[in-house]
């Protein structure tokens, strides 16, 4: 019986191993060569490749610095933003269901729909930001937003959190109506005012929603890779580049072996990023 119930699994067991168990241990094989994708022939380099992405590359180093600005102003602002809409669109009404499927709408768009969304938006002569800018007299704060390397990953940034935020923040509604009301009952009739509950009974209550939330939004900003390409071009320039992007360069380079070391590299940057954020996520929630 037991042999019988494994046969079940035996299909997603197959295309586990054939599409992600086989790739990922022909990645760790390729990453100690210099082989360029196409020639028959290659040499062996051993940790040569490791090593030269993680002490002496300046363009991953680069990439680097980037994907953490992206993400943590990702994950600030989409946890932060979602909470919110969450709070103010918990209850069920007809006003907050429009509500909710206005913000969740951007979610059902394509990453190509919504790059040119912003990339309208963003344009420094007819875009949107900066026509609404000049319409209330806010001329100095006009900005060639993707246009300026030291902030253009933070723009960035604001599109993804507008593209996602109203996926979370389903998530976190369906935390929040799982709150017993007889707590919100007890913080009142202690005299707790509406900031009061939110701190003692909401926030606490919506811990398992919060960690995955962070964990999810974690996984879009390292995978924003077809944003970026829409709203920066291909290549993207050094403010844009990040580590997917990075890669893929990398790749179409036809240096095949070095970026599957860069993607060894991305990933064990994954790992300790989602445990710094499950062991903060713990502490804080404690």
């Amino acid at each position: 019986m037991k042999f019988k119930l494994w046969l079940f699994a035996a299909p997603a067991l197959v295309l586990y191993g054939g599409f992600f168990l086989l790739p990922a241990v022909q990645g760790l094989r390729y990453a100690t060569t210099d082989w360029d994708g196409w020639s028959p022939a290659f040499n062996e380099v051993g940790l040569a490749n490791l090593t030269d992405v993680v002490s002496n590359d300046d363009l991953f180093r680069n990439a680097l610095t980037n994907n953490l600005k992206f993400l943590l102003a990702v994950v600030i602002g989409q946890t932060a933003l979602a909470l919110l809409l969450a709070v103010l669109l918990a209850a069920r009404s007809r006003a907050s269901t429009f509500l909710r499927a206005l913000f969740f709408l951007p979610t059902v768009l394509s990453s190509v729909s919504v790059a040119f969304i912003w990339k309208f938006v963003y344009d420094p002569n007819f875009g949107l930001a900066n026509n609404l800018l000049d319409a209330v007299g806010l001329d100095a704060w006009k900005s060639a937003y993707l246009g300026n390397e030291s902030t253009a990953i933070l723009w960035v940034a604001v599109a993804q959190v507008w593209f996602h935020a109203g996926q979370m923040m389903v998530v976190y509604i369906a935390g929040i109506n799982q709150i017993p009301e007889e707590l919100y009952d007890a913080a009142k009739t202690d005299g707790a005012g509406r900031w009061q509950q939110f701190r003692h009974v909401t926030w606490p209550m919506v811990a398992p929603a919060t960690t995955l939330v962070i964990a999810y939004t974690t996984l879009q900003s390292f995978k924003a890779f077809d944003l970026i390409l829409g709203l920066a071009g291909n290549p993207p320039r050094a403010g844009l580049d990040v580590l997917a992007t990075r890669i893929y360069s990398t790749f179409a380079n036809s240096q095949l072996g070095y970026a599957a070391a860069e993607s060894i590299v991305f990933m064990a940057a994954i790992a300790l990023v989602t445990w710094l954020q499950n062991r903060a996520g713990k502490a804080v929630h404690r």
